[in-house]
């Protein structure tokens, strides 16, 4: 079977069977483009069944000598995976080039997150917008991500219960409990948008009612994080970590955080346990009469 044809079967099947984000969409698309254009420029290659391993090693030493970050060459190589174990399915290939494949070894990477004193000050003494203070707290409350916080509508908000319903990754909903505080702020959010807001609209909306731009809101988050913080990285991911971090701090347990989250697995909640340990080595180091 030809390559093209196998790409847009397997694409067709990201979007319409399981339903990936577009985003996600997007970002598989664009490296199997990147990987049939590199096999049919270098080797001229177009049926599915001509591609071995070695040719993935190729592929993946081109990235690495033009100093691409091990992280990105491992999401293009989980790509390549997922596309050839489709094929296997299919029964277009007989043996899965990926199977003799290993990825680059990546540092570990810690989540940035704010440090407390910085969040207490820019949330209780520095003046803001009110919708943008309150799209602030929505994440650091709640530990929702950007495209979740969009997403929002008036109905997500169940005021009796004081908690919020997010739909997450893969249409994956989940209940998120809030403060009596944050029940209040966006109670009165929404009736002083009442006139230009129904039942069903977005919770932070555009002039025109549609949902607000991802860029738009990362914007916002980062110049007010720029009033408190020095941080390189400012941005709604940031206050999401911040959550988890925070909450994990005061000795929350570790599964809670993991469904307050929506992780799938508990793998990508335990990373943050990493930034506890190094707190305490930084407190043990700073206080202990020997350290």
């Amino acid at each position: 079977m030809e390559l093209q044809p196998a790409i847009s079967q397997f694409l067709d099947q990201l979007k319409f069977e399981k339903k990936f984000s577009l985003h996600t969409q997007v970002a598989y698309q664009n490296d199997l483009k990147q990987f049939s254009d590199f096999l049919l420029l270098e080797y001229q290659i177009v049926a599915i069944e001509s591609i071995k391993h070695l040719l993935v090693r190729s592929w993946i030493a081109q990235f690495l000598d033009k100093g691409v970050s091990a992280r990105s060459v491992n999401r293009k190589l989980s790509t390549l995976k997922s596309f050839f174990k489709y094929a296997m399915r299919e029964r277009w290939i007989e043996i899965d080039p990926m199977a003799k494949i290993q990825g680059p070894k990546m540092g570990k990477k810690l989540p940035v997150f704010m440090e407390e004193k910085n969040m207490q000050h820019l949330l209780d003494d520095v003046e803001m917008d009110p919708t943008e203070a309150l799209i602030i707290q929505l994440f650091y409350y709640t530990g929702i991500r950007l495209s979740e916080l969009i997403s929002l509508k008036v109905t997500s908000v169940d005021f009796y219960r004081q908690q919020i319903k997010v739909l997450g990754k893969r249409n994956k909903e989940r209940i998120i409990p809030i403060t009596s505080e944050l029940t209040s702020l966006l109670k009165q959010h929404i009736e002083e948008n009442q006139m230009k807001k129904g039942t069903d609209a977005y919770l932070f909306s555009t002039k025109t009612g549609k949902k607000l731009y991802p860029r738009y809101v990362y914007d916002l988050v980062k110049r007010n994080l720029n009033l408190v913080s020095t941080l390189q990285k400012k941005s709604p991911h940031v206050l999401r970590h911040t959550f988890a971090t925070h909450l994990l701090n005061a000795g929350a347990d570790l599964n809670a955080i993991k469904e307050l989250l929506g992780h799938a697995n508990l793998a990508a909640t335990q990373v943050y346990t990493h930034n506890s340990i190094e707190r305490l080595k930084s407190v043990y180091k700073n206080k202990h009469p020997r350290a």
